[in-house]
This record gives C-alpha cells, sequence and structure tokens, in this order.
C-alpha cells in the first residue's frame, strides 16, 4: 500500500494542482488542466479505510459520518499544505486534495499582459476575472493581490472555496476567509465584511444574485472589489450579471454596473508551441466613460468593437492576444485556429500567408 502522505508529496513534486483517488482507480493528478496517473496501482477500499484514519481528527470523522463528506485542511511531514475533500460514495471513501500554494507567481512569471498591473492601483470598483473552469482565474486575482501586498498599506478581505493561496501581509494586513470553515456562504461572510473594515475585498466566485448585489454595492461604496465568474468574455459577463436580476430591477442593476465596473478580464489557458505547458490567452476591458454609457443604455453587445479600438487605454480582444502570441511563436498556427473568435481579423493582425 502506497501511504497517503506519499501520494501528496509526489504530486506536489510533479507540480500537479489537485490528487484525486477512488476505490478501484489508480491515484489521478491533474497537470496543466489535464488528469493523468500518478502510478498504475489501484487504490483498495482497504487503502482508503487507512488513508481516513491517517487524516481525520475525531472530530471530523464524526461528521464524515454524519454528512457523508468533510472538508478540512492538510499538511504533509514534508510541509506541503493541501484542502481536502473526504466522501462517502457506495459505501466507500473518495478524496478530492488540492494543493494550496505559499509562492504566489507574478503577472510577468503569469505571462499576463503588463497592463493587468494597472488594477493594482485602483483605489475602488469592481473587477471581474471571467473565464471557463480551470483557467487560472484564482491565480490572476492572487497576482494582483500581491502586486497590492507589495505597494500598498490597506486591509484585504479574501473570501474563498476552497483556499489555493496563502498570502503573507508585506505592506497590507490580509485576512483570509474559507466558506465551509469560516463562514457559511459567499453572501453571508461579504455582508459580514463590510463591516471589517477593509480597503479590498477578494470574492472567490459570484454564484447568486445576493452576492452580486452586495459585491456591486461594495464598489459602489468605496471598496476595491475583486471576483470571478464563469463567462468567456466582457459583454457576457456584463449580460450575465444583469440578466441574474428580475426585470423590474434590470435598469437599475444597469446603472449601478456602469458607475461601478471598473475592468473584465477574460482569459483561457491554451497549449504552448511545446503541446506540454500551457499559457493564458486574455481579453482586457479598461471601463472608459463611452463603455459606462453602453452599459447603462443596455449596449453590452456593442463593447467589443469599444475594445479593438481601446488599445491606447490599455484593452485588448482576445484574437488581439492570440495574434501576439502567435507572431512571438508561443503559439502553433493550429492552436490560433482553434482559439480565434474571429479568423479574418486575426489572420489579418498575425501577418500569416493563409489561415487555411
Amino acid at each position: 500500500m502506497m501511504n497517503i502522505n506519499e501520494i501528496l508529496l509526489q504530486a506536489a513534486e510533479r507540480k500537479a494542482s489537485d490528487v484525486h483517488i477512488g476505490v478501484g482507480h489508480v491515484p489521478m493528478i491533474r497537470i496543466n488542466g489535464e488528469l493523468q496517473p500518478l502510478n498504475n496501482r489501484k487504490t483498495s477500499a482497504q487503502d482508503t479505510i487507512s488513508y481516513v484514519q491517517i487524516l481525520l481528527s475525531g472530530v471530523q470523522s464524526k461528521i464524515l459520518s454524519e454528512k457523508g463528506q468533510v472538508d478540512f485542511a492538510y499538511q504533509t511531514p514534508n510541509g506541503y499544505s493541501y484542502r481536502m475533500n473526504v466522501f462517502r460514495y457506495r459505501d466507500y471513501y473518495g478524496f478530492a486534495c488540492r494543493l494550496v500554494h505559499h509562492q504566489i507567481p507574478t503577472i510577468a512569471q503569469l505571462e499576463l499582459p503588463q497592463q493587468i498591473e494597472k488594477i493594482a492601483k485602483m483605489q475602488s470598483g469592481l473587477v471581474i476575472v471571467a473565464g471557463p473552469t480551470g483557467c487560472g482565474k484564482t491565480t490572476t486575482i492572487a497576482s494582483i493581490v500581491d502586486v497590492i501586498n507589495t505597494t500598498r498599506r490597506l486591509h484585504i478581505l479574501t473570501i474563498e472555496d476552497p483556499i489555493e493561496y496563502i498570502y503573507q501581509d508585506k505592506m497590507s494586513m490580509i485576512t483570509q476567509r474559507e466558506i465551509g470553515r469560516d463562514c457559511n456562504n459567499f453572501y453571508e461572510a461579504l455582508h459580514a465584511g463590510l463591516r471589517q473594515d477593509p480597503d479590498v475585498i477578494v470574492v472567490g466566485e459570484l454564484r447568486d444574485l445576493e452576492t452580486m448585489q452586495t459585491a456591486i454595492t461594495a464598489a459602489e461604496t468605496g471598496h476595491l472589489v475583486l471576483v470571478t465568474l464563469h463567462t468567456r468574455n466582457a459583454q457576457q459577463t456584463i449580460e450575465r450579471i444583469i440578466d441574474v436580476f428580475p426585470s423590474g430591477q434590470q435598469q437599475q442593476i444597469r446603472f449601478q454596473m456602469a458607475s461601478s465596473l471598473n475592468a473584465v478580464i477574460s482569459q483561457r489557458l491554451i497549449p504552448r508551441m511545446d503541446e506540454v505547458t500551457r499559457i493564458p490567452a486574455v481579453e482586457i476591458l479598461f471601463v472608459t466613460p463611452a463603455i459606462r454609457t453602453l452599459i447603462r443604455e443596455g449596449k453590452a453587445h456593442q463593447i467589443n468593437s469599444f475594445i479593438q479600438t481601446g488599445r491606447r487605454n490599455g484593452m485588448q480582444t482576445i484574437d488581439d492576444h492570440l495574434s501576439y502570441l502567435f507572431k512571438k511563436g508561443s503559439i502553433s498556427l493550429e492552436t490560433l485556429k482553434q482559439y480565434t473568435t474571429d479568423e479574418d481579423y486575426v489572420f489579418s493582425k498575425s501577418g500569416t500567408m493563409s489561415m487555411e
């Protein structure tokens, strides 16, 4: 039997973000967004019972027995930190383990566009980092928070599910709260957070109307609010938030969004030329007076054309970034064609002889 600490250690050394363990399966690790086997030994039911005995305290075992699942933090003897979810299924135990990072990558190390650093200088307003699951939204926000932490004396409150990066106070004071351990849900934690004197609030995900409303209000009342949302681009992000509200409230939300929204960063991770690692492709919207008017008037569908012409304000479409990455030699022509939204536009920007 392979010890659970050995599994977690090997996963961390191979730079896996997650570990999945289930009876009858080999341990699986997620690297660059894809699952792959850690070894070729299938996990037995007795293995998982042993893992539960090693990992869980008496209180945690009781919660698992009563609720069928339990969340907790765990640190291996080698010093790697994990957020663990242990759950029952078909009379077996399963494990989902997320590596918690102490070293926060910089914007430059992530190869994100440098103009994203502008967000760290904002005094207030709403900033949304959008994209599909596993595209690096949390890491992008962490890199922005680290710039703030390094350069400004503020109180930063984060509300996360789960915590993926552990911040160390530098110039700022950082309070990290985790859903399920420190608070019940995003809305309650955010509502309470407004009474905790934060300057910057990080909300791991906008999941419901109440959380969206409170985040927008917090941004209006002088806080810098950083949130994530599972949307594809700036237009869809704005429309998604407005559509969540009842029709009778949507005009008011348009006005609030128009006054509070500062930026939308939409990203996805795409294969590099080496096809082994991935690189972010990023759309950037910085909200100008003209874009505030579009939001207020319900014309979000026109935003993309304003992004295309907003380069002097630091904006770029995802096709702009894809063209840049292709010309730089970071991605292949096949990847360029696969991820572009407008082949003719990318063709003109990239200077390729043919997209065929």
